[in-house]
């Protein structure tokens, strides 16, 4: 006789991580031991220091909160195939969250037994589950992370699938410490004075044990142990030590190793160190709760302009983070990018939620510049534009009047968050810049057949943009536009490689720095415009020239280029990298002097940073050089 119910529960799980790997029979039988859970809206499923279940869950329908019950703040939301309470599971403590329906929901609750067998048996789930639990990836089987999981047991690699582990954890830079004849009364009055739920036993200041609230509950509060007794007698040793420089997935699996929830840091990482923190699971969970995948959660639940300029703020903080960690700047740009996205694209729906009506037609929110082109990290100005499908002559009127509305509901709130108006007002808010398809392949057809300075100028803005919020379809049909007008005009492309080549390599003659001689930056060094831009020009008119599509981002574009030209793969290589240097000198400038890291005072710079600098010109003068002999632009200067 079929199991029907077990049935049902097959075929849901089998499109969901860890259970897609598993054999039919697998997979059948645990089906068949699943049990059915059904939690009304605020139902908890678990509290926070409530004892673990045996099992963990399965969201089946609707929708589970993930909450620190201390300010009520949703850590996570889990839906539609979400895995969680696995965490205290595998680690075999009291849940340290709360989970919540947020709305009516159906949950299939999986026993740890079964849980044992699935690792015991089927090696490629064991992997997820210890990926999941060490990671904060909700799906580490997804095409963007296909066959890369982000952390592994065995090896902590930092790799550009995960937003958090790379991370250097936060821990207590003043750990509560007592000494080894100190009472346990005593050590009880000085956790309690410092609210705290641990103290570390140090001798010579170097940590040899450590009491937890636990000890307390399990060893004095039985009876075990009298409360004059030293510290010694109940103290856990030896204590689990890390350097300073612990990542936040090393912090994650140290403690799921050793079934701990403190680990010390001390200056060497031994126990044999002077001991300099404290790091706990609960400021584990505090970084969770402030990392970019949260963060984009929270963008979704946000009701204000307001709302967003403090998640804004939030990802300028992890910016300052990642910067200090040196974590690569490309994988920075992409979280940057994504968070920038996310509160645009919620801009632009609160937006429409405060239009009249629906908007009349489709269209396409583009970001331009170096937000289009992914390489936007600190605070600038905004750069957008709308394309609108195209509408007949009555309608045109009406419909471009919307947009017009609605693109300045938009940039209001983003300047709210905390992106300045455009000074030139190349935003959608501008007439000029919210047209209809047909209107923007005019526009851009006009730009390439009678190109002059302003025209190209605009090119080197507009033809750097990406879809933020809308229909694909046009955005698709504006590029093709801009190639075809290529193909028919090519001599564009030597007007491009003259604009090009209008910033040489910034050394002088005498391999001095190229610096402003007037005006308010006077004897600085620009190096947006002297450095960075000219590799971005370059690129982006070498894949232009080479009919390369949905590439606008300089690092992808130079190694698109190092692909399709093997005989320039070095220096195509070496512009990318140089690229990369002068984006991460120009964020960390900014940050350090609250700027856009534009120009840059050169007496404040230490002699090795002055030649990392020069050693990034080389590249811009020899792509310039390619450039010049391939586009023949010696007989045009």
């Amino acid at each position: 006789m079929k199991n029907t119910i077990a049935e049902r529960i097959f075929d849901f799980l089998k499109d969901f991580p860890p259970f897609h790997v598993l054999s039919k029979e697998q997979l059948y039988d645990l089906s068949k031991n699943v049990k059915v859970v059904y939690l009304q809206k605020d139902q908890y499923a678990f509290k926070t220091d409530e004892s673990i279940h045996n099992h963990f869950y399965v969201v089946k329908d609707g929708a589970v909160g993930i909450f620190r019950e201390e300010d009520h703040a949703l850590v996570d939301e889990c839906d539609e195939g979400d895995i969680f309470g696995l965490r205290a599971l595998i680690r075999k403590g009291n849940y340290i969250l709360s989970a919540k329906a947020i709305e009516e929901s159906i949950l299939y609750s999986i026993s740890s037994e079964l849980l044992e067998k699935i690792i015991n048996t089927n090696a490629q789930a064991n992997k997820y589950l210890l990926a999941s639990f060490v990671t904060n990836i909700r799906n580490p089987y997804s095409n963007e992370n296909k066959d890369s999981l982000f952390a592994q047991v065995e090896s902590i690699q930092k790799k550009e699938s995960d937003f958090t582990e790379v991370q250097s954890a936060q821990y207590s830079k003043n750990p509560i410490t007592c000494l080894p004849n100190t009472t346990i009364k005593l050590a009880a009055k000085i956790m309690s004075t410092n609210r705290v739920g641990s103290i570390i036993i140090t001798k010579k200041e170097k940590p040899i044990g450590i009491i937890t609230d636990k000890d307390l509950r399990t060893k004095i509060a039985t009876g075990q142990f009298s409360i004059e007794e030293n510290v010694k007698k109940i103290m856990s040793s030896p204590v689990i030590t890390y350097p300073e420089n612990i990542t936040v997935a090393e912090a994650q699996i140290a403690m799921l190793q050793h079934r701990i929830s403190h680990l010390c840091i001390t200056e060497s990482g031994t126990s044999d160190s002077k001991l300099v923190g404290m790091l706990s699971e609960h400021d584990i969970v505090v970084i969770h709760g402030n990392n970019p995948s949260v963060l984009i959660k929270e963008v979704k639940r946000t009701k204000t302009a307001d709302d967003l300029k403090y998640i804004r703020t939030k990802a300028q903080q992890l910016l300052h983070g990642y910067i200090e960690q040196n974590i690569p700047v490309f994988f920075i740009s992409k979280i940057i990018s994504a968070i920038n996205n996310s509160i645009t694209q919620k801009a632009i729906t609160l937006s429409i939620e405060e239009m009249d009506t629906p908007p009349p037609t489709s269209f396409g929110w583009l970001a331009l510049g170096s937000q289009g082109r992914k390489e936007q990290l600190l605070l600038t100005d905004q750069d957008n534009a709308l394309v609108f499908e195209n509408i007949s002559k009555e309608k045109y009127s009406q419909t471009k009047k919307y947009f017009l509305s609605l693109s300045d509901k938009v940039t209001d709130k983003l300047n709210t968050i905390g992106f300045e108006f455009c000074p030139a007002k190349m935003m959608a808010s501008n007439p000029q810049w919210c047209l209809s398809l047909e209107e923007w392949k005019k526009q851009f057809n006009n730009w390439i057949t009678k190109p002059d300075e302003d025209k190209i100028m605009l090119c080197t803005i507009f033809f750097d943009y990406d879809l933020v919020y809308g229909n694909k379809n046009l955005i698709d049909e504006m590029s093709e536009s801009i190639f075809e007008s290529i193909d028919r005009y090519e001599i564009f492309l030597n007007f491009l490689g003259l604009n090009a080549l209008k910033n040489p390599p910034p050394l002088s003659f005498f391999r001095q720095f190229l610096v402003e001689h007037s005006g308010e930056h006077k004897d600085q060094f620009d190096i947006k415009a002297r450095a960075l831009m000219p590799l971005v020009d370059a690129a982006r008119l070498l894949v232009l020239s080479n009919n390369i599509k949905d590439y606008n981002n300089t690092v992808l574009r130079f190694e698109k280029l190092a692909d399709i030209e093997p005989q320039n793969k070095d220096l195509y290589l070496s512009c990318s990298n140089a690229f990369k240097i002068l984006l991460r000198f120009r964020t960390q400038q900014g940050l350090q002097y609250n700027s856009s890291g534009r120009f840059i005072d050169l007496k404040s710079l230490n002699k090795v940073d002055r030649l990392k600098l020069k050693g990034c010109f080389k590249p811009i003068k020899d792509i310039q050089e390619l450039i010049r002999i391939r586009f023949k632009l010696s007989q045009m200067l």
